[in-house]
């Protein structure tokens, strides 16, 4: 991406425009949605990716009725998005446990986002395997220093994030608590997507500074439902490969209680 300068956009009233405002402005056209990606949810020249999944999800959720838990999302970040843009959903398939709705995001420049969601019934099952342990971070304190956003990169204003620095992380490593600025009326998977995505690279790590960088693919399973304490979530991505221009990275998230909530991985593409 190539970062993008100026400060965040604000409506009439001086308000920046929330998730939940840029959702409620989403206007009904053809068998989908019609809206605006609002200057303070780009990442360079395109949406935010969990702005622009979030508003897939949104679609996804009000194209069925009844739908079980989300369990899974599969996104793939087809080109950019920005200006005005539509977003459809259709369900793929509807079992007796699980439903597959697909959403698209497209832009002027054509498709922009791609989402498969996958909705499953809670099982009864023999099986109760939990490997995973939460990393030692305890939840930020009001006075612990937030990460400051870099100039122009507009998005990471709608949040705030507390970075771990002792001990330190490793050489392609990020820990960092994060919740959205503001939280309001949102339905929790929806608020859930919009944070789980806000971590930086891995691999920029490795550069030792800003570089052009391009989300791919994101996959997250959510293992429990999304519920935390004050908004806050814990969220870690790792680097064990980034070679040839590519980055995979695996991705978890834990509650403010320590308890894994999702896993995931990404597909970065890293221009350094």
């Amino acid at each position: 991406m190539a970062f993008r300068a100026g400060a965040p956009a604000t409506d009439q009233e001086g308000r920046m425009t929330t998730l939940a405002r840029a959702i409620a402005a989403l206007e009904p056209a053809g068998g989908g949605w019609r809206g605006t990606v609002p200057d303070n949810w780009l990442q360079g020249r395109t949406a935010y990716g969990g702005f622009s999944t979030a508003l897939a999800l949104h679609a996804a959720k009000t194209s069925d009725t009844d739908l079980p838990p989300l369990r899974s999302v599969q996104v793939a970040f087809v080109g950019p998005l920005a200006g005005t843009i539509t977003v459809t959903a259709r369900r793929l398939r509807r079992g007796r446990n699980a439903a597959f709705v697909q959403a698209d995001v497209v832009g002027d420049a054509g498709l922009g986002l791609c989402a498969t969601f996958v909705f499953m019934t809670p099982q009864a099952s023999r099986i109760d395997h939990r490997a995973g342990v939460s990393p030692a971070f305890p939840l930020p304190g009001p006075d612990e220093r937030r990460v400051r956003p870099p100039e122009g990169v507009a998005f990471m204003h709608n949040f705030e994030f507390v970075d771990r620095r002792d001990p330190p992380t490793g050489p392609a490593e990020w820990l960092r608590w994060g919740r959205l600025r503001e939280r309001d009326g949102l339905d929790p998977d929806i608020a859930l997507v919009a944070v789980a995505d806000g971590l930086p690279p891995a691999a920029l790590k490795l550069v030792g500074g800003l570089a052009p960088v391009s989300s791919m693919t994101w996959l997250m399973n959510l293992v429990a439902p999304p519920q935390t304490r004050e908004g806050w979530w814990l969220m870690r991505a790792t680097s064990d490969h980034a070679s040839a221009g590519f980055s995979s990275q695996p991705m978890a998230i834990w509650n403010a209680a320590g308890a894994a909530v999702a896993e995931q991985m990404q597909g970065v593409a890293v221009f350094a």
